[in-house]
Formats: structure tokens, sequence, C-alpha cells
């Protein structure tokens, strides 16, 4: 998804941007992260340079980021392993400004001004690919958060029922409806059948 320009003040004042008609091309934006982090705009994203917004998603979208992330919730509150949290809630990726669908977050490193958005990357960061996403971005994306310090990132695809588990740029694997997710060492103990996100 893509952003048109927007043409900033430097008083520090940003007025909402305009919607982005769908298919626009993308354009830079005259604005470093530390102005965005200042600013008020909501339901972006900041990538080298650029506003991208964070559209309406389908119904199976949210379907999907709805059930992992209730399940992820109930097993780390339970467990008093940290905090998740939903989109749009945003977390600083190196020199991005990053919104996933379903971030965790370990007890020790949780941020003390919850006013926020976070200023350090999740230990956990969840993808749930919309039909308007872009290949090519989602894997840039995966890759830095895990650049930034994120120890695993998952990669929900509907359309294909499958989850692409991230580790590290050679640490890549594939997860069918006939697998089962898990937290790994990073979320102990959380497990969730691949076709059970579907169902």
């Amino acid at each position: 998804m893509h952003a048109q320009e927007i043409s900033a003040p430097l008083a520090g004042a940003y007025p909402p941007p305009p919607l982005v008609p769908e298919g626009a091309p993308p354009a830079p934006v005259k604005m470093t992260l530390e102005e965005f982090l200042e600013s008020d705009l909501e339901g972006y994203e900041y990538v080298n340079g650029e506003l991208i917004p964070r559209m309406p998603t389908s119904l199976k979208h949210g379907k999907i980021s709805l059930k992992l992330g209730s399940r992820l919730f109930q097993h780390v509150d339970e467990n008093r392993l940290g905090n998740v949290y939903p989109a749009p809630t945003g977390f600083r990726v190196g020199e991005r400004m990053l919104i996933p669908d379903i971030a965790f977050v370990s007890k020790a490193r949780i941020p003390e001004n919850a006013d926020k958005a976070s200023p350090i990357p999740p230990d956990l960061a969840v993808e749930v690919v919309s039909p308007t996403d872009m290949l090519n971005r989602i894997v840039e994306k995966a890759f830095a958060y895990l650049a930034a310090g994120t120890q695993l990132v998952w990669v929900v695809e509907p359309k294909s029922k499958t989850v692409m588990v991230y580790r590290s740029e050679t640490d890549i694997k594939l997860l069918t409806r006939n697998d089962t997710l898990t937290g790994e060492d990073v979320v102990e103990g959380f497990a969730c059948p691949v076709a059970e996100l579907f169902a």
C-alpha cells in the first residue's frame, strides 16, 4: 500500500493527511522519523521517509488476526510472560515505525511509558497478509524486524493457509495446515495448530 506526498509544516503541526487512492504511486515524505514520532498521525507506518497508510482490512484478515491474537494473549497473560498488542500499536524498528497485526513484548522489555508508541521492536511480530499486500514488501518488513532485534516473525498467508516463520535470513520455515505453530523460545509454551487459524 502506498502514500501520496504530504507536505508537512516545519513548525511541528501535522494535519491529518488526505485519504490515499488505492494503487496510488509512492512518494517521499519530507519528514524525519523523529518528527513523525512527535506528530499525532495515526494509522501510518514510516518506512524510508515514506508514510505508508494502514488501510482497512478484509473480514478474513480481521478474523484470523483476532483468533491468533486472542490465543496468544490468553497464553501470555496466564503465564505472565509479558504483553500482547494488537494493531494499530506502533513499534520503532530501526529507522522505521511499523504496525504489526499482533506483537508480543516480554515482561523484562516492556517500555515504561505506555502513552507512546514503543521505542523498541517487539520480541515477536505477526503480519497477516492482506489481498493488497505485496510479497516483497512483507518479506522486507520481516527482515527489518529481525535486523532491529525481533527474535521471531510470523507471516500468516490466508490464501495458501500457511505460516512462514522467520528467525533469521537463513532460518525460515514454511508451516502448512498439517503443522503446529509454536512460540519456540520466544513465547515459551505457546502452540496452535495452523489449521485452526483458518477454520
